[in-house]
């Protein structure tokens, strides 16, 4: 019971870390750390299993929540095979502009996971990271020129974005912060930039889970009960869900900056810690 509720904290915090910008693989890295959790998690943060389960859980709900716009994209992509890319119409162009701005993180965390996992997942780079985050949501805030809205997305958003997701591989800087500082830079408005930050997480997110079920078939699954990993999907679909409307809703009208001082807060804590230890 007592490992259900600890896996089911952990999805709340993957599902509601994964779309508001403050890292779900740093809060992964730090939270068990903190309070000694350490029967399905290890000494770089969640277990593979868990960390599988949870991504699932996110998948789920952008899937849920995107529902019907993921049926006109997904028929929009095969029927773009009929047609010329100049008689494309808008949802062809941002269905080849989501594969197009998927392309470079699949092939970074291709290259570079192991890196990552070996050397980056510890609490002073994860602090490290939380601040280079703020500090590209903050060039955001003061340089976006933010007069775009979704439906004039282009391609050089999705290249633009695309790498910019190429830096939410490293814990702590956060997928949904760095993607939405790099749409609003790109000249799209903090709801657009967003908007299409999520859409862009869910093939990222179904490659990487995709990848890392691949590897535990290799290496067995864990022999914690399976209450522990359908607790944390279920949770992590949920919170999941709940964030990505309440962040969408949120920046309609507000901006990053509330996230921003949590981010450098957060920071200034576990240099802190670190420190006094």
């Amino acid at each position: 019971m007592i490992l259900a509720l600890q896996a089911a904290f952990l999805g709340i915090i993957q599902g509601l870390t994964e779309f508001i910008p403050i890292s779900s693989s740093g809060h992964l890295v730090l939270v068990p750390k903190m309070f000694g959790w350490n029967t399905f998690v290890n000494t770089k943060g969640v277990s593979m299993a868990f960390d599988v389960a949870l991504h699932l859980g996110t998948l789920l709900a952008l899937l849920v929540f995107f529902r019907h716009e993921w049926m006109s994209l997904i028929k929009a992509f095969f029927r773009s095979f009929r047609h010329k890319p100049a008689e494309w119409d808008r949802a062809m162009r941002v269905a080849w502009m989501l594969v197009l701005a998927s392309i470079p993180a699949a092939i970074a965390g291709a290259i570079f996971n192991n890196l990552i996992e070996d050397h980056l997942r510890t609490p002073f780079w994860v602090a490290m990271f939380l601040l280079l985050g703020a500090a590209a949501m903050i060039a955001a805030e003061a340089w976006g020129a933010r007069n775009r809205n979704f439906r004039q997305l282009d391609a050089r958003d999705a290249g633009v974005v695309g790498f910019a997701q190429v830096l939410a591989l490293a814990p702590g800087v956060s997928r949904s912060g760095i993607t939405i500082s790099a749409g609003m830079l790109d000249g799209l408005d903090r709801e657009a930039a967003a908007h299409f930050a999520f859409l862009m997480a869910a093939p990222i997110i179904a490659g990487s889970g995709l990848y890392e079920a691949y590897k535990l078939a290799g290496t067995g699954f864990p022999k914690a009960g399976p209450g522990v990993f359908i607790a944390g999907f279920i949770t992590s679909a949920i919170a999941g869900l709940i964030a990505i409307n309440w962040m969408l809703k949120w920046l309609q009208t507000r901006t990053l900056k509330p996230f921003i001082i949590y981010r450098v807060a957060l920071a200034a804590l576990v240099f802190i810690v670190l420190a006094a230890t």
